[in-house]
């Protein structure tokens, strides 16, 4: 092998006489390193994104949520909650019920999802992080019910910080008919007040379809008491949070499911992979295409080496080893084009990680973030290499055999 990959070194670096030659060869590297870095890249910035929403969706969701296998609802006598709290990978466990109510505020009105907690759902999660106002997380005083808005709630009912006056809510009354005569008397009717504070979590899903209010507030107006919608969990620091699902799964028995966070917003997350496989395929054709400039070099190169076959054949040289020769100079090329698009790749990824090259908008729009987010994972980097490689490899085998022959033919 030492033969081959020797004279291919020298071919590759020497001077042809056809410098036509030389340029493509160039070419045929700048292609595949463009096609690479534009693999890592985009890669890369789909993970940023990832990374983005999954970070959003921390300050809401729970790490694991416990829901029924059948059905919105279940009886609270019907899950294990005291062997959920046991365990000792579990810190906190938070009780929700959540349902559909109309809200109105003076002149406006809107359809949310009222989600019912107890004081520990602010030790769930970050969610006081994502609080705005003077106010504090507090769910209810004495007979005062606080309701705590979503910022695009709050945006749509014309209310402040702390509104002036209750929020009327409306909920259908369990098991009955909307009588049409009295319509009123066909729904729950209670108030909400302001704590002084307004969450956002930059999700419109949240931000402006939920209102946070007490347990005893939802079951009452829902006429859901004795019953629940989810057990919200928190995992200890340092436990893998995979491993206590498993324990909380076996606690609970079959007819309850629990979900870690991407599995609660699966959708989501199922779209971005799609989106993420998608993008990774069209650039995968766009190196094939980049390899084309390979198979011309390579044409190119076997043709003008006429000669030199024909010395190396007679001071014994196999076919075989001829056809290496060539074989392996395309695989340098695309070997020299992988690792600099990964470098390059690499270094623009870095770059826009401190510097934000690429910008969203202007400063003080209503992005996010002002630039792409970039998140570099390494399993990536090892897929866009190994496909490089792999097309590349595959590309130079056909036409390197077939031009061998035909030279032999000769």
């Amino acid at each position: 092998m030492r033969f081959p990959f020797y004279i291919a070194v020298r071919y590759l670096f020497s001077k042809k006489s056809h410098h036509a030659i030389n340029i493509i060869s160039g070419i045929s590297v700048c292609g595949v390193t463009v096609a690479t870095i534009a693999l890592i890249c985009t890669l890369s910035v789909f993970n940023g994104f990832h990374d983005m929403v999954a970070s959003f969706f921390t300050s809401f969701d729970p790490e694991l949520k416990i829901t029924a296998v059948k059905g919105k609802n279940f009886k609270e006598s019907e899950l294990a909650i005291d062997k959920v709290r046991q365990i000792p990978e579990i810190v906190v466990c938070t009780p929700c019920l959540e349902d559909q109510a109309l809200l109105r505020y003076r002149d406006r009105q809107q359809m949310v999802t009222i989600k019912g907690v107890d004081e520990s759902f602010q030790r769930l999660t970050s969610f006081n992080e994502t609080l705005y106002g003077n106010g504090c997380f507090e769910l209810q005083a004495d007979v005062l019910n606080y309701g705590i808005l979503g910022l695009g709630v709050a945006a749509n009912l014309g209310t402040n910080v702390r509104f002036d006056e209750p929020v009327q809510v409306y909920a259908p009354t369990k098991g009955e008919k909307v009588d049409m005569l009295h319509p009123e008397e066909s729904f729950n009717q209670d108030e909400l007040y302001s704590p002084g504070v307004l969450f956002q979590v930059h999700q419109q899903r949240y931000d402006s379809h939920y209102v946070i209010a007490s347990l005893r507030f939802a079951k009452k107006l829902f006429d859901r008491e004795g019953e629940l919608s989810s057990l919200e969990l928190k995992v200890a620091d340092g436990v893998d949070v995979e491993m206590a699902k498993e324990k909380v799964q076996q606690a609970i028995g079959d007819k309850f499911v629990v979900k870690d966070r991407y599995e609660q917003q699966e959708d989501v997350f199922k779209i971005m992979k799609v989106e993420k496989l998608i993008s990774y395929v069209f650039l995968t054709f766009i190196l094939v295409i980049a390899c084309f400039n390979i198979i011309g070099s390579l044409s190119m190169l076997i043709l003008d080496k006429e000669k030199d076959t024909q010395t190396l054949r007679n001071l014994g040289a196999s076919d075989r080893q001829i056809a290496q020769i060539f074989m392996l100079e395309g695989r340098m090329i695309s070997t020299f084009g992988a690792v600099a698009g990964l470098i390059i790749g690499l270094i623009l990824c870095y770059a826009q990680q401190t510097f934000g090259l690429l910008r969203l908008g202007d400063e003080g729009g209503n992005f996010v973030v002002d630039a792409y987010p970039v998140s570099v994972h390494f399993l990536d980097v090892l897929v866009v290499f190994v496909t490089v490689l792999a097309v590349g490899y595959a590309s130079v085998w056909y036409p390197v055999r077939y031009m061998c022959k035909n030279l032999k033919q000769k």
